[in-house]
């Protein structure tokens, strides 16, 4: 249960009390035990009552990052932040000895851990924050305590926990708020006017498209499917061949070309690390199958993610007829139903490919278009696939993690 020596964190949650396993733990391997749920008569030692274990969590977090006296780049964003956090990662490590988050631990107990699994060797942090409610941010930033930022961009995703878009854009800017009040850098994306207004005052670091002005610009020289891109460091150019799917993805690129250049990377060596990075997890990846090209992004979804990645795939030239098969957008509160409402509207608008809608927001709607075929669940799908077989397909698939589009995959 417990790697040797470490401390147990008896975190509760609405289905689970770590602090039932405190004896466990301890028995398993663990050093200590940090509850704040114990009524033993017996004493131990090895077992340390606390008023709230997720509060000591991320304090223990906080005292350890300002030890370290590393400085620690903070990104946040609606979408592209995991990209950007690992382009930025990968194009560091060349010169330095770099921790960074680690798949999505990126919330208030995700990002504890990350810093808490830092140490005396690490040279620089790259630390992710995601946000579901105002304060998230803020709490974040207090805890990372960053010396720079990057919010990648702001969009319309989580609005049952934030209510208004209007709402998302103040969160996301917590983060802005910290570094400016602490006087710290800012990378910005100047083509992006929402941030470049909001950021108005600051230490910044300006990045883009087609500006040999700013800091690191760069030129589209090609998306079909992968991201290739030019930049110049002084006199030179240079082309980079990305890995990553749709020209969406250059925001995050160029983004990583700004940090690394100001912490001194070389321009050859940033190249080469942004052209190994190859997407995982199902965010913007291609695969070749024996029947299919498929396009698969079932990480996350919302209306903005949703149209930039519908845009792209529908102007990839292609000579292979083309499939989306799209998830409900999770999270949307009130605005959901006209959300979906309005995707279907965009579909019908701008594509006459074949549409596979899957989950109980698209299922509920009549949409008499023999173009749609409409599924409640991945399970009905794919019974659905096994029957009627796809093959010689271009395929893009996208949708909420929690629609599990992810297991659609082997049956194309």
């Amino acid at each position: 249960m417990c790697i040797k020596d470490s401390i147990f964190f008896a975190l509760k949650g609405d289905r689970f009390n770590g602090n039932l396993f405190a004896e466990e733990a301890i028995a398993s391997g663990c050093a200590y035990a940090i509850v704040d749920e114990w009524d033993e008569v017996e004493v131990n030692d090895r077992i340390i009552r606390v008023d709230n274990v997720l509060k000591t969590l991320q304090q223990l977090s906080n005292y350890h990052r300002k030890k370290l006296k590393i400085p620690i780049i903070g990104i946040t964003g609606t979408n592209g932040k995991t990209t950007t956090k690992e382009l930025i990662s990968i194009s560091l490590s060349r010169e330095f000895k770099v921790a960074s988050t680690q798949g999505n631990f990126n919330n208030h107990i995700g990002v504890p851990l990350t810093l808490l699994s830092m140490n005396k060797s690490h040279e620089i942090g790259v630390v992710e924050m995601g946000a579901n409610h105002q304060g998230d941010i803020k709490e974040l930033c207090e805890i990372v305590e960053p010396n720079y930022g990057i919010i990648t961009n702001v969009g319309r995703a989580h609005l049952e926990g934030f209510g208004t878009f209007e709402n998302v854009i103040k969160t996301k800017c917590e983060l802005y708020d910290y570094l400016r009040e602490n006087e710290c850098k800012v990378f910005v994306n100047q083509n992006n006017s929402i941030l470049y207004d909001l950021s108005e005052g600051m230490d910044r670091i300006l990045y883009g498209k087609n500006d040999p002005s700013l800091f690191a610009s760069g030129t589209i020289a090609n998306a079909n499917p992968f991201l290739e891109f030019d930049w110049s460091f002084f006199d030179s150019s240079y082309r980079v061949k990305t890995r990553l799917v749709g020209e969406f993805n250059f925001d995050n690129a160029i983004a990583a070309v700004a940090v690394s250049k100001f912490f001194g990377i070389n321009a050859e060596r940033i190249s080469s690390s942004l052209e190994e990075y190859e997407p995982t997890n199902y965010r913007s990846q291609f695969m070749r199958t024996a029947k299919n090209d498929l396009i698969i992004d079932t990480y996350n979804a919302n209306p903005t993610s949703m149209k930039t990645s519908l845009d792209f795939f529908i102007s990839i030239p292609s000579s292979m007829p083309k499939m989306a098969i799209l998830g409900e957008m999770k999270e949307l509160g009130e605005i959901s139903e006209s959300e979906h409402k309005k995707m279907i509207k965009y579909l019908s608008d701008n594509s006459n490919m074949e549409i596979y809608l899957v989950g109980q927001i698209f299922n509920n709607m009549v949409v008499p278009d023999s173009k749609y075929k409409f599924f409640e669940s991945v399970v009905e799908l794919n019974d659905f696939l096994g029957s009627n077989p796809i093959k010689g397909y271009y395929i893009f698939i996208k949708g909420s993690h929690s629609v599990q589009l992810d297991k659609v995959v082997e049956f194309l």
